[in-house]
């Protein structure tokens, strides 16, 4: 049990000090967006963000296919 616990304790701290090192290194030191609207890949493919397209669809007063039939 004691095992157990201190090989998961060294993967964990394993694991942080390379996403330090990650960030030291890199040149603004920090992450990229993961954000899908960040992507210039996803926005030319035309997807976008859950948000935004919630958002697009209260804009255009167009009801989502579940909600159509539940208004009948």
């Amino acid at each position: 049990m004691v095992e157990i616990i201190i090989i998961s304790t060294l993967i964990i701290a394993i694991s942080v000090v390379f996403l330090c090192i990650k960030l030291v290194f890199r040149k603004d030191g920090r992450f990229s967006s993961q954000h899908i609207h960040d992507s210039k890949a996803m926005r030319e493919r035309g997807i976008h963000c859950v948000m935004d397209q919630d958002r697009e669809m209260r804009r255009s007063n167009r009801l989502a296919v579940s909600e159509r039939n539940i208004n009948k």
